[in-house]
């Protein structure tokens, strides 16, 4: 599922993300900082040595809203945002691959490199994301799973 609203690109996709398009899609001529964040699937966890993959599972009418509101409690807060885009992965994604995605545009670095951390941040503990870890010889949920807040104003 994609939304683009105006300044604001939501997305939750089954297919391959692109950190790239994403950057370049927020780059604006009236923004000098431009911050890309991009979470790839390591090979291991907390719990597991050996992860080969992961698994996302959410409800994705949830999870839209949900995103909007962490993109809308970042705009609250540096109102000078140029462009946001926050894209994350459903389905399987292999070992190196991208699951995640926050690009974020402003006149000046330092209000680019807070959104993004707020948005990357916020996103990890508010929208709902399920996650199973694939390893050699079984799958298991993450138990870095931690309960869903809400998001902050």
């Amino acid at each position: 599922m994609t939304a683009s609203e105006g300044e604001d690109w939501i997305a939750i996709s089954a297919s391959a993300l692109s950190a790239a398009d994403l950057t370049a899609w927020v780059t604006r001529a009236n923004c000098g900082g431009v911050v890309t964040f991009s979470g790839t699937v390591r090979d291991h966890s907390a719990a597991h040595a050996g992860v080969e993959a992961l698994e996302y599972e959410t409800d994705e009418a949830l999870a839209m809203a949900r995103l909007y509101e962490v993109v809308g409690a970042a705009r609250e807060r540096w109102p000078d945002l140029g462009a946001v885009a926050a894209h994350h992965r459903v389905g399987r994604v292999e070992l190196t691959e991208t699951s995640v995605v926050v690009a974020v545009s402003a006149p000046h670095r330092g209000e680019a490199f807070d959104a993004a951390r707020f948005i990357i941040d916020t996103l990890k503990s508010s929208v709902p994301m399920w996650k199973r870890e694939v390893f050699e010889g079984g799958s298991a949920w993450s138990q870095e799973a931690v309960p869903i807040d809400d998001v902050p104003r």
